[in-house]
């Protein structure tokens, strides 16, 4: 088993899924069109409490934002990371301060130095996946959207347009 899939075990992805419920993402920009702001309302549209961690904003998909992990104020299950992977370590130093359950670092974020100290300091690491695209896999949430659409079926019903 290669580092990285160490960091990438299906068991522990689940684990960290189905016993979070509250997620701070580092980096969550107000640009509807990128990839965290869009996973940041998928989690919250599923009842996940969200957390923006940003020092250039003030709030963000109807939260406020704080400039720093350690400047938020209740305990976090997972810190979900959209930086570059130079800035892990400092986020994962972070994390630990603040008793995080989990870093979990988006997909082309990876940085073994922010892994080991994270997991020194007892927080699981998830490295190179998407935590929308894991919650849909695990969650039966998967649509192109998104969204669960409750919907099964490729046939219109009436009305449909």
């Amino acid at each position: 088993m290669t580092a990285l899939e160490r960091h990438q075990a299906p068991a522990a992805i689940q684990r960290v899924l189905h016993t979070a419920s509250t997620i701070a993402i580092v980096g969550l920009s107000s640009n509807e069109l990128r990839a965290s702001h869009f996973v940041g309302y998928y989690l919250k549209r599923h009842g996940y409490r969200v957390i923006p961690v940003n020092p250039r904003e003030t709030e963000i998909i109807g939260e406020r934002c704080h400039p720093s992990l350690r400047d938020v104020p209740v305990p976090v299950d997972i810190v979900n990371v959209f930086r570059a992977p130079d800035a892990v370590p400092e986020i994962a130093r972070d994390a630990v301060a603040i008793g995080a359950g989990a870093l979990w670092c988006q997909f082309g974020v990876i940085n073994e130095e922010g892994a080991r100290i994270a997991e020194d300091g007892g927080v699981t690491v998830i490295m190179d996946r998407c935590l929308k695209v894991e919650h849909a896999r695990y969650m039966g949430r998967m649509h192109w959207l998104g969204f669960n659409t409750q919907r099964i079926t490729s046939v219109r019903r009436a009305g449909l347009e």
